[in-house]
């Protein structure tokens, strides 16, 4: 009881100095708890929709996937006879049934040609008005459509582009472009989390979407009192047979849920894996609180143990301040883990994903796990300084107070920190070495964790050395202050280690991502200069595939001298080795994409693939089947008949552009696969006239006027669109790194305002022999400036490492040209500069403030 009663007195004693430790623990466990609140919105917002929306039992065509989605490769969805509704309403337990359609595989505009379509990256989905839909929805405007001049829009699609009744909407697809104008707008019942819906009557969706009448994309069945679904299902099939898939509405629901787990689960783990950067960061924040409160309190300590306090005492006295910190940290820290997935909800609203707080979960788990990290991290944390506190002898009673016996590091400590950096840059050189990615990332992640490791231990030995060096360049400018910042930050080299680790951490991550992203980029950029001989190249970005009179668009613009058509598809190839492959990627293009990307080639010509009955397999391909020049493979196309294709050409598997891709003509896939299951073009190169390529660039974006859903891009447009997409990325992985510097920035405003507390004393006395209170705050400000560059310098170099080592991985998969992104780097460590006067303004603020005679009193 006397340990506890001593252990809080301290804590609120010493309130105000734990503060920003307090808030490192508080703004790592809000991530957590955000993160996790978030995503299990997000999972009981999809949850309730797909239970929603699905039918009592649905039947859709054998090969229609199961969670519903309807893309693909021709551009229309699986469809089933109209008979079939005619069956399903005779079968035993059934109520009603309709027939519904809907397509993905489109895009519609308004009337400006704009496109309506998300900018989340949900789907445009297009169907017909069911009963099902009414359950769903409710028509708040308007009416329901009828006839083929009406379509009925959801409330949230309306509201994002101003859309009313009466407004002509055109729906492009396959078949073509169908108008429409607004005849309803309707709301959801649940959340809508970000798709755009549209709805076309029976007649008029079946014409618009497939171009034919009389067939459905799925039956929905409604059982009758007392029928169970699972009883429906089976009298379903026993009436149709095993023709067509048969779902009731919880398998549906757990397919579309299983469809959503892979993205949520990818997406929390990795915000969890920078909550655990953050936590990390913030534990070097930790035990530098804890240090130095120990060795201000040392003559305390040693009162205490004159008067009779053990060890242990001593020792438990510290871990439950720690203790008393992480519960209060972490209690906070869970309630602003709430309000940050609000935040987030509203954030992700702004971008088009539509998360209502109704639907805000909160698992026991949550707060449980947030408390249980956050006051486990911190007793952790603190366990070194309560043992160094165990072991202040009584006689410490007869010292001053502030004097840390670890001014030094120790040789220990050194010898295992130089001995994984070491081991840690040896595993770096294995994996720059590796003949294998997959063996090489296994090295690359020792390597990162044993390196370090290593720095982190050895940062107090790196202090002495590199910050007298940054004194030298930095800090003697600014003469006899400037010297003395150097010193106050060479006083405790253990104390600057670990404050500018934690810096240190942060920026490694930020430099090996520069290193890798300007890496990825440049090898990119190189590699479609070396290979691509077209002049531009016509995609989707939302990778929707390119119809036909879009095709026939591209082909009658002027100045075009050239159109390549590039498809894709899947088919089972049994090989000479008797191996049958299941659903394995082919492509087919025209003759001239031999010449629009240039591939290099082993064994053979890529134009020779083009000639009838003949194929292109790669290197690796070839060597895992006993493959050659002159081998039969049987390509069973997906939605044709088997094929006896030659190969005529073994391209090298070291490819960046289209890597890994087996190619035959469109005309040899032709011959085996129906016209009408033919996949859609992915893509289109064009080749302009010699000398007319600008004319030709304005007439092509001309001739898509009307198909807003496809980007034409000449080479320089694809390097700046690749190397925005890496970007995008890239600022998004740099936000979530925040945090942790954030908590690294603490590090150095704790570090330094305790510092000051420490040398209170220290301070009257150069008061009171003639400095001023600007040369004072200055040199505080300095000695912080040294110290956040000290961080970010170890932290650029060692990240720097272990970019330049992923790029010698990348290198294996094609990527070869290492970019060093200079003035990012450059940037970063100027940065760090700015950051360090920041931290200091408030410590150097108080110190300024101080009264000379009361400081000079201090004891």
């Amino acid at each position: 009881m006397t340990v506890l009663k001593t252990s809080m007195r301290n804590f609120l004693a010493h309130k105000g100095r734990m503060a920003l430790s307090a808030v490192a623990v508080l703004l790592s466990v809000a991530f957590v708890c955000g993160t996790l609140v978030f995503t299990d919105t997000m999972s009981t917002t999809f949850d309730k929709l797909f239970a929603a929306t699905a039918s009592d039992v649905t039947v859709s065509a054998k090969d229609a996937s199961d969670d519903g989605e309807t893309t693909s490769d021709n551009g229309k969805p699986p469809v089933i006879p109209a008979s079939v509704l005619a069956e399903v309403r005779k079968v035993d337990g059934v109520e009603s049934a309709e027939g519904a359609l809907h397509s993905t595989s489109l895009t519609v505009v308004d009337g400006a040609k704009e496109s309506l379509s998300p900018t989340s990256g949900g789907p445009t989905i297009v169907g017909n008005w069911t009963a099902n839909d009414a359950r769903t929805m409710k028509i708040t405007s308007g009416a329901a459509p009828e006839g083929p001049d009406q379509i009925l829009v959801d409330t949230d699609t309306a509201d994002k582009h101003g859309l009313e009744l009466g407004d002509e909407i055109g729906v492009i697809s396959v078949v073509g472009t169908h108008t429409a104008k607004i005849s309803g707008i309707a709301d959801f019942t649940v959340t809508n989390p970000g798709a755009a819906i549209f709805f076309l009557d029976t007649k008029t969706a079946q014409q618009a979407l497939l171009g034919e009448s009389d067939v459905f994309t799925n039956v929905n069945a409604t059982a009758a009192d007392g029928v169970s679904h699972a009883q429906l299902k089976k009298n379903v099939l026993a009436a149709l047979g095993g023709d067509y898939k048969v779902l009731t509405a919880k398998e549906s629901a757990e397919a579309g849920q299983k469809d959503v787990e892979g993205f949520m689960s990818v997406l929390k783990y990795a915000m969890l894996g920078f909550a655990g950067i953050a936590f990390l960061v913030g534990i070097f924040l930790i035990i530098n609180t804890f240090s130095m409160l120990v060795a201000q309190r040392t003559r305390e300590i040693g009162l205490m143990r004159a008067i009779g306090s053990s060890r242990k005492q001593v020792n438990r006295s510290v871990l439950i301040e720690a203790l008393l910190l992480g519960v209060v940290g972490s209690v906070l820290g869970v309630g602003a883990g709430v309000g940050l997935a609000v935040g987030l909800m509203k954030l992700m609203g702004m971008a088009g994903m539509e998360l209502s707080t109704d639907d805000l979960t909160v698992a026991w788990t949550t707060p449980a796990i947030g408390l249980l990290l956050g006051v486990l991290v911190t007793v952790l944390a603190a366990y070194l300084p309560a043992r160094r506190a165990g072991k202040i002898s009584p006689m410490a009673a007869l010292r001053d107070a502030g004097a840390p016996a670890d001014a030094r590091a120790g040789w220990i400590r050194g010898g295992v920190g130089t001995l994984l950096t070491a081991v840690g840059a040896f595993a770096l050189y294995l994996a720059g070495s590796a003949e294998k990615a997959a063996e090489g990332s296994m090295w690359l992640g020792l390597g990162v964790v044993l390196s370090l490791i290593g720095f982190v231990l050895i940062g107090p030995l790196l202090a002495g050395g590199v910050v007298r060096v940054l004194g030298v360049v930095v800090l003697r400018v600014f003469g006899p202050v400037g010297r003395m910042a150097e010193r106050n930050a060479l006083r405790n080299p253990r104390r600057t280690g670990a404050t500018g680790a934690a810096l240190m951490i942060g920026l490694a991550l930020v430099a090996c991502l520069s290193v890798v992203g300007s890496s990825m980029v440049a090898s990119a950029t190189d590699e479609l200069d070396k290979s691509v001989g077209t002049d531009f190249i016509i995609q989707s970005d939302s990778g929707q595939l390119i119809t036909p009179q879009a095709v026939e668009a591209v082909k009658n613009a002027p100045q075009v001298e050239r159109v390549t058509e590039y498809k894709w598809t899947e088919a089972d190839f049994t090989t000479p080795d008797g191996k049958t492959l299941k659903n394995t990627s082919i492509s087919a293009a025209d003759p001239t994409y031999a010449t629009d990307l240039r591939v290099e080639t082993v064994e053979g010509q890529l134009a020779d693939a083009y000639r009838p009955d003949s194929m292109s397999v790669h290197e690796k391909f070839a060597e895992d089947h006993g493959i050659g020049l002159g081998s039969k493979i049987d390509i069973a196309f997906k939605d044709g008949s088997t094929a006896g294709l030659t190969v005529r050409a073994i391209t090298s598997s070291d490819a960046v552009v289209d890597a890994g891709a087996m190619y035959t003509s469109i005309d040899t896939m032709a011959k085996y696969v129906p016209a009408d299951r033919m996949p859609l073009d992915m893509l289109l190169f064009v080749s302009a006239k010699d000398g007319q390529q600008d004319a030709a660039y304005t007439a092509l974006k001309e001739s898509l006027h009307d198909y807003p859903q496809y980007t034409v891009r000449d080479q320089t447009d694809y390097k700046e669109a690749l190397k925005d997409q890496i970007g995008q990325l890239l600022n998004m992985i740099y936000g979530l790194l925040a945090l942790a510097i954030v908590v690294a920035i603490l590090g150095v405003v704790n570090t330094l305002a305790l510092s000051v507390v420490e040398r209170t004393r220290e301070i009257g006395l150069m008061r009171a022999i003639g400095l001023s209170r600007r040369q004072l705050r200055r040199m505080i400000r300095l000695e912080s400036v040294v110290i956040a560059l000290f961080g970010a310098l170890l932290g650029l170099g060692l990240g720097m490492g272990w970019g330049a080592t992923a790029q010698q991985l990348l290198a294996l998969e094609g990527l070869k040209v290492l970019e060093i992104p200079w003035p990012t780097i450059i940037g970063v460590f100027i940065g760090s500069a700015f950051v360090g006067l920041f931290a200091a303004l408030i410590p150097a603020f108080r110190a300024g403030r101080m009264n000379v005679l009361n400081a000079i009193a201090t004891e």
